[in-house]
């Protein structure tokens, strides 16, 4: 194992809430991503998106332990506390 994994696993966690908050929107909205966060922000909702969006991260997190990927669900959960507390401030 070598530290690369932690930022694949990063990497993987920020693009899964990214993909899961544009799967949210396109599914359960009528605007297409970009009008739409635009839409949640105006409406102070944008934490909550970053929020759904990172329940992806739960799904990556426990493949990579199924496939005994360790330190790549280390890096998922540096990217779900790094999301989180962005959700704070936004």
């Amino acid at each position: 194992m070598t530290k690369i994994d932690l930022l694949y696993g990063f990497l993987i966690g920020l693009l899964a809430a990214i993909l899961g908050a544009y799967l949210f929107i396109v599914l359960f909205t009528p605007y297409d991503f970009i009008d739409g966060v635009g839409t949640l922000r105006s409406k102070g909702q944008l934490g909550k998106l970053i929020t759904i969006g990172a329940i992806l991260d739960l799904l990556a997190f426990f493949v990579l332990l199924k496939y005994k990927k360790e330190l790549m669900a280390r890096g998922v959960v540096l990217a779900t506390i790094i999301i989180t507390i962005i959700t704070l401030f936004v």
